[in-house]
């Protein structure tokens, strides 16, 4: 070995972790949801946020667009912009919601990520029990996702126990792409959600054995 040559290992070069942003609209099944996925993909820096409590796809966007301006110069965000920012919205049925193309629209122009359901995310939490290929209204899909007692949902509280699902998400993905293959009007189909996207990027974020 020449001289001056150090004996030290060159320290390894760890993969940069995606920083994600998830805006959900309250506190309800989706802030549960994805609280409980969090705490399974616990390496990953990931921060959920509620929008305004009255649900309105416009003000969630716009507060996500705000939580992303302040995020390079706020200590609560670590200073450190985030790579990737999400708002999760529900279609709706039988009245879609009135602004939800405006939403799209805004969130397009200003860099956020949509994961969205027709009717509701309730939906996306059925295609983990099964499949689901007919048109629903929001209140059946929920009627439905509180049968699958392993899951304790109850559409009076909005209450979800994550662990029932932790084993289901392959097959719930698979549904989500198996009801976009077959239309091609996107979220204006019911059934239809994407969050699928949204959760897979994640898990792909998750390190071998964690």
């Amino acid at each position: 070995m020449g001289r001056g040559k150090s004996l030290k290992r060159p320290p390894a070069h760890r993969r940069e972790r995606r920083r994600v942003l998830i805006y959900c609209e309250g506190e309800c099944t989706e802030d549960q949801y994805f609280k409980g996925l969090r705490a399974d993909l616990r390496h990953i820096p990931l921060t959920i946020a509620l929008g305004p409590a009255h649900g309105v796809p416009t003000e969630l966007v716009r507060a996500a667009v705000k939580h992303k301006e302040r995020a390079p110069t706020s200590p609560a965000d670590r200073r450190t912009a985030y790579d990737e920012v999400w708002c999760v919205m529900d279609v709706e049925a039988p009245a879609p919601h009135p602004d939800l193309q405006q939403a799209l629209r805004l969130a397009g122009d200003r860099g956020i990520k949509v994961a969205l359901s027709n009717p509701c995310f309730e939906l996306w939490l059925l295609l983990q029990f099964q499949d689901v290929t007919r048109y629903r209204t929001s209140a059946q899909a929920q009627q439905m996702l509180g049968e699958h007692k392993g899951c304790g949902y109850r559409r009076d509280r909005k209450h979800l126990d994550y662990p029932a699902l932790r084993s289901l998400h392959t097959d719930a993905c698979d549904r989500a792409a198996a009801l976009r293959a077959v239309t091609e009007r996107g979220h204006r189909t019911n059934p239809w959600t994407d969050v699928d996207q949204l959760v897979q990027g994640l898990m792909a974020e998750r390190r071998p054995g964690g």
